[in-house]
């Protein structure tokens, strides 16, 4: 099949298609202004300007967010491991990756894991464990404007909950680096689909985790919805 050849093996990077002979242009960053930070009808006080350092930068976050994650399991890198998909502000880890990166294996291009152009203008790529913030996920991060969907995977991803946020140039890539942020899920992706991409490349250790472990998730929304219809659970 298509997606199980484009599957070239367990990446440090979460691009790993082959490099386009002509390079797309990339939409470089302009600043912002708080004036220019739109304000969502609806949506919680830290999706607005409020809290912003520089428009590039998210705002800190929130200790009393900080206080209400404690309290979850942790991941390795110690970050809160959500329960539920109704919890949808959420205290995650952070990191940067950009197409630009020298990498075992060589520069792979601007395509993400779903064989489409990575995003860098109002809507942005993020990579993500796609068994915890599966393929389509869209979210927000408090103090930017910009709205971020999950359409790439990394290898070092796989069994965190990490977020991969994207970038065009090693410049950006550095000044985010590694961050704590405070992100709005606005709407949950698709476990079947990330299930579906994930199914022909389990051949590598990262894709066969986020695959199976997505499985287990799409089971039990599958036992549970049989429950409520008072269907007997498998």
């Amino acid at each position: 099949m298509a997606l199980a050849a484009v599957a070239l093996g367990a990446l440090s990077s979460c691009s790993f298609f082959q490099r386009s002979t002509a390079q797309r242009s990339i939409e470089q960053p302009r600043p912002l202004s708080k004036a220019a930070v739109p304000r969502v009808a609806g949506a919680p006080s830290w999706l607005t300007s409020q809290g912003q350092a520089d428009g590039f930068l998210p705002a800190e976050v929130d200790l009393a967010v900080k206080a209400a994650a404690a309290t979850l399991p942790l991941d390795k890198h110690g970050r809160p491991t959500y329960p539920s998909e109704s919890v949808r502000h959420r205290f995650v880890r952070t990191t940067s990756y950009s197409h630009q990166e020298n990498e075992a294996g060589g520069a792979y291009g601007r395509l993400n894991a779903m064989g489409t152009v990575l995003k860098y203008g109002r809507v942005r790529s993020a990579a993500a464990d796609w068994s915890r913030y599966p393929v389509g996920t869209v979210f927000r991060i408090k103090g930017l404007p910009h709205v971020y969907v999950v359409d790439d995977y990394g290898s070092s991803l796989a069994g965190t909950n990490t977020i991969d946020i994207y970038h065009p140039n090693l410049r950006l890539m550095r000044k985010w680096a590694t961050r704590d942020a405070e992100i709005h899920v606005i709407r949950w992706g698709s476990w079947e689909q990330a299930a579906n991409l994930l199914r022909g490349r389990t051949q590598h250790q990262h894709c066969a985790l986020m695959y199976y472990a997505a499985l287990a998730k799409i089971r039990r929304q599958r036992v549970a919805l049989g429950e409520k219809r008072g269907t007997p659970s498998l």
